[in-house]
C-alpha cells in the first residue's frame, strides 16, 4: 500500500484548508483491499493524496456516544432520514481530538459541526453548550457505545473540489457489551462533495464494479458487537460483509 501512495503527488493540509466540505452530500461504497490497489493505480494521476509528517495512510480513533436506549443507531435502523451522530475522533499522528456532531437531512446533505477538545468529559461548559446548540438529544441521556479504530487514506483531486477518504484496518470494540470485530480485508470509500460536482473517481469506481453501497461505520459496527440491539434493516449488508472479509 505504501508502494502505491509513493506514486501520488502530496498536498499538505494548509493546501488543503479550503476544501473542508462541512456541508456536502457523501457517497459510500464498500469494497476489498484488492479492489483498492488497482483502483489506487488509476487514480494517481487525477489526485493528490494528503501527506501529514511523511505518512499517508494515517491512524484514527473515534468514539461515539448514543442515548441510553440507542435512539440515534434506532433512527438509522428504522431508515429515518432525519438523524444525527455524535462522536470524539483523535488523530493518532498528533493527538488532535474533536467532538463532532454530523447531522444528515431528508435531502441527502450532511452537516458536520466540531470543536477542538482534550478529553471526553461531556460536562464540561464548552461542551455542554455545543451539544445543547447542535444535538437534538440531551446530554444526560448520553453514553459510550462504539469505539472504532481505522487507517485513512484521503484522496484530493486535482480540481480541489473533492475528497475521497478510504478507510482499511478496521476494528470495533463496544463499550457496553464488551464486544469485538476486526474486519479484515474491509475497505470502506466515501466520496465527500459539495453537490453533484464532476468526479473522477466515479467512472474508475465503475470500472471495478464497485457500486454505491451505504455502510454506518458506527451502526454497522454496533450491530456486529452487540446482541441486544435490532438488525432488521442491516441483516443483507451484515451478510454481504460477512462474504467479502472471509
Amino acid at each position: 500500500m505504501n508502494e502505491l501512495l509513493s506514486t501520488f503527488t502530496p498536498i499538505s493540509l494548509s493546501e488543503m484548508s479550503g476544501i473542508k466540505l462541512m456541508n456536502r452530500i457523501d457517497t459510500k461504497f464498500v469494497t476489498t483491499l484488492e479492489r483498492l490497489e488497482q483502483l489506487l493505480v488509476m487514480a494517481k494521476n487525477d489526485y493528490y493524496v494528503q501527506e501529514i509528517n511523511g505518512q499517508r495512510n494515517l491512524e484514527y480513533d473515534t468514539t461515539y456516544f448514543d442515548t441510553d436506549d440507542y435512539d440515534m443507531y434506532a433512527a438509522h435502523q428504522h431508515g429515518h432520514t432525519n438523524r444525527q451522530k455524535i462522536r470524539f475522533r483523535t488523530y493518532c499522528i498528533s493527538g488532535l481530538q474533536f467532538m463532532e456532531i454530523k447531522t444528515k437531512n431528508n435531502h441527502g446533505r450532511t452537516k458536520k459541526k466540531r470543536i477542538e477538545v482534550a478529553d471526553m468529559d461531556l460536562h464540561d461548559s464548552a461542551k455542554r453548550l455545543f451539544i445543547d446548540q447542535h444535538l437534538h438529544y440531551g446530554i444526560d441521556t448520553l453514553q459510550p457505545a462504539l469505539n472504532n479504530h481505522f487507517s485513512r487514506i484521503t484522496l484530493v483531486n486535482k480540481a480541489k473540489t473533492e475528497r475521497l477518504t478510504i478507510d482499511s484496518a478496521l476494528r470495533f470494540r463496544n463499550l457496553q457489551s464488551n464486544g469485538q470485530r476486526e474486519m479484515g480485508n474491509l475497505v470502506i470509500i466515501e466520496l465527500k462533495r459539495d453537490g453533484l460536482v464532476f468526479s473522477p473517481v466515479l467512472s474508475m469506481l465503475k470500472q471495478l464494479r464497485i457500486l454505491p453501497y451505504g455502510f454506518s461505520k458506527y451502526c454497522m459496527g454496533s450491530a456486529m458487537t452487540n446482541d441486544g440491539l435490532m438488525v432488521n434493516r442491516f441483516k443483507e449488508k451484515l451478510r454481504y460483509v460477512e462474504k467479502i472479509t472471509q
